[in-house]
């Protein structure tokens, strides 16, 4: 079974390209609140979609679902969670929760009307998670990595994978049987840490879902509609052959994978230190 692959945009027609090779969910993306004070000295995404741009793509998908992610639970939620769901949401999205009472508020607005997905990315959503895991509703969680490390302090999102972090949640995850993924992959042959070691991480860690990074295509730089066809169509097609090599793959070679990410990752840390210092 393949990942099921989320790509960010609000662009209708890159939307059409993305589900043309078989990317099974077009994330629009809400999430505005406290991004920039937490991402601050990051090259990240901050998002500029808005509830008609649900209203504009969802009419228009027709194998893909469209996922939305919401602002962190707020005083306006109960409202911004009607006004997607009225829009024409499959998928809602709760970011950078930190209590049971958040995301309890968060399952009983949506109350079965979409499907949802918790995104944990606080070091506070890992303490509370045992008790949140009890609680009924929760369709997927996914572990948002980048500002999970950030919570943490960390230098690279992918010590996570090292420090048995993200080991330790989808083995709690795995326990309820609650589909999950985590973080992005970029393009075959790109990515500080190669694309092909995270795919076998998700693999080993029986993650089902992952995020197109914008590295995979970044279609806010490149703009030629047919450009951005042709790197879909070849890099979906790279990806989905090398997850058809996994069914072979033995847990040996699995674990000698995990350790090649340990010391690519002690390696990116390293660097990233040493700028610091300098």
């Amino acid at each position: 079974m393949s990942l099921k692959l989320m790509y960010i945009t609000n662009n209708p027609k890159v939307a059409l390209i993305a589900e043309k090779y078989g990317v099974e969910r077009i994330w629009i993306d809400l999430e505005v609140l406290g991004k920039m004070e937490r991402q601050k000295n990051y090259d990240s995404v901050k998002s500029q979609h808005s509830i008609s741009d649900i209203a504009t793509i969802a009419p228009l998908l027709t194998t893909s679902e469209l996922l939305v992610r919401v602002n962190p639970w707020n005083e306006t939620s109960k409202q911004e969670i009607e006004d997607v769901l009225a829009a024409g949401a499959d998928l809602i999205m709760l970011p950078m929760w930190k209590t049971v009472e958040e995301v309890e508020s968060f399952l009983h607005t949506v109350n079965g009307r979409a499907r949802t997905i918790l995104l944990l990315e606080t070091k506070e959503a890992v303490e509370c998670l045992d008790d949140v895991l009890t609680l009924s509703g929760i369709d997927e969680i996914h572990i948002g990595l980048n500002d999970l490390h950030l919570s943490y302090g960390l230098s690279f999102m992918f010590e996570l994978l090292s420090n048995g972090v993200v080991d330790l949640l989808c083995e709690k995850f795995s326990k309820t049987g609650i589909p999950y993924g985590f973080g992005g992959i970029a393009r075959l042959g790109g990515g500080l840490l190669p694309a092909e070691k995270i795919v076998m991480e998700h693999y080993r860690l029986g993650s089902t879902r992952a995020i197109l990074s914008r590295s995979f295509c970044n279609a806010q730089q490149t703009t030629d509609l047919e450009e951005i066809e042709r790197i879909f169509a070849e890099n979906m097609k790279l990806l989905r052959d090398y997850e058809a090599t996994m069914e072979e793959i033995s847990e040996e070679e699995f674990e000698l994978n995990r350790m090649i990410v340990d010391e690519c990752v002690a390696q990116v840390v390293r660097v990233i230190q040493e700028k610091v210092v300098v």
